[in-house]
């Protein structure tokens, strides 16, 4: 290592990096309290009817809009200043929301305001994510542990909103609303490293919506990469809307601490996966991701608290696994003019056509297993099983692994 690269090197541990877990985390807490209490808060304002449809927004959302803007970001405008214009106009969007359900405007007119929200908000973790790839440059095995912050963010968001009281009311959108302006704030004090393909060249339509990224799918492992990230979302979309009901019927109670079980393994994880990808190779760590995911399911399938704990622990391990390092390995094998649109992709992926796809597919299957008002939970978790063992088996024979990076 050259003294300037080691000069470099010491910035990113002092200055940069302390900037970047900043970032992450208060990205999560303004993430945090807007997700988690949205849907009490439906519930308590007589609003139950949208709530589906409310959840649904943010795949519609992530369709479409992480691309446009990743194109944005990789082409046109530096990646900082659309993460702080998308965040303010978040801002704006919540706290017209929470207004809107205090003074009790039309249940459309708040799911509009929803679906809005979710149009802008949708981007932001793709974008945060590639800023942070940017930055770290060669150093990208520090990702897990900068990444960790935002999961602490998460917790964080989530602790504040209760300790405020602000769990079923219209209030919790005006401090996610306050946090999501904090964020564009914060924006301001970071330099604009990787700032994206800055040109003037007339772009096409398909280029401005950042279609062109579907190009990345020529290479046969992205392909696979990006094709397993958006059939593992399917079963995994059944994990927060359907784990609270199954400790409920298991007789637990203080279901939100007992949730975060995934988050903290999600957090310990974290501080590790870049050396385990070093040791053991990307197709090595998803495959052993998803087998956590075909246990965790078998495990709610006992329909036994001890197991059914265990399996809730196995989440944040098998998220990163699986998430986390198909994050890593876009940062290392595609290159820079194309990052933020190739995360954009994997937002899409997932959060888009995966769990939109998932939400669907597994409600069907919930109602399928449903007897009058008795779930059979181990049917429905056996299922899930099941199919997430096909997407294990589709990743180890489609993914050739010429090396171990």
């Amino acid at each position: 290592m050259t003294q300037k690269d080691s000069n470099l090197d010491r910035s990113l541990t002092l200055s940069a990096r302390l900037e970047l877990m900043g970032l992450l985390f208060l990205h999560g807490m303004a993430l945090a309290s807007w997700f988690v209490p949205l849907g009490s808060v439906l519930d308590k304002a007589g609003l139950s009817s949208i709530k589906p449809m409310a959840f649904a927004s943010s795949a519609l959302a992530a369709l479409l809009s992480p691309l446009f803007f990743g194109a944005m970001a990789d082409r046109s405008v530096p990646p900082l200043k659309v993460l702080r214009w998308i965040s303010f106009a978040t801002a704006v969007f919540v706290g017209l929301l929470a207004w809107s359900i205090s003074n009790g405007v039309s249940a459309w007119a708040i799911l509009l305001l929803i679906q809005l929200q979710s149009i802008f908000c949708s981007p932001t973790s793709s974008l945060a994510g590639a800023i942070v790839f940017s930055r770290l440059g060669p150093s990208q095995q520090r990702f897990g542990s900068i990444r960790a912050l935002g999961t602490i963010g998460w917790i964080a968001g989530c602790l504040v909103t209760s300790l405020l009281a602000l769990d079923t009311r219209p209030g919790a959108f005006y401090l996610s609303a306050c946090l999501w302006a904090i964020v564009a704030s914060y924006t301001l004090i970071l330099p604009h490293a990787g700032a994206g393909n800055l040109n003037s060249k007339r772009l096409t339509l398909r280029e401005r919506f950042g279609l062109d990224a579907l190009t990345l799918l020529r290479n046969h492992n992205h392909r696979v990469v990006f094709i397993t990230s958006s059939l593992v979302a399917i079963p995994f979309a059944a994990f927060y809307p359907c784990s609270p009901s199954l400790l409920a019927d298991l007789g637990l109670e203080r279901i939100s601490a007992w949730m975060s079980l995934g988050q903290i393994s999600e957090v310990l994880t974290l501080f590790f996966i870049s050396a385990i990808l070093h040791r053991w190779g990307f197709k090595r760590i998803v495959v052993i991701g998803i087998a956590f995911g075909v246990l965790r399911y078998a495990l709610y399938a006992t329909n036994v608290i001890t197991p059914v704990l265990f399996g809730l622990a196995l989440h944040g391990v098998l998220f990163t696994f699986t998430y986390i390092s198909t994050q890593i390995y876009l940062a290392q094998r595609i290159e820079p003019g194309w990052q933020v649109r190739a995360q954009a992709l994997l937002s899409l992926m997932t959060g888009g056509i995966g769990n939109l796809t998932g939400y669907l597919s597994t409600g069907a299957w919930l109602n399928v297993c449903r007897q009058g008002d008795v779930i059979n939970w181990s049917a429905f978790w056996s299922g899930l099983s099941i199919v997430v063992f096909f997407v294990l088996v589709y990743f180890a024979v489609g993914f050739k692994d010429s090396d171990k990076s």
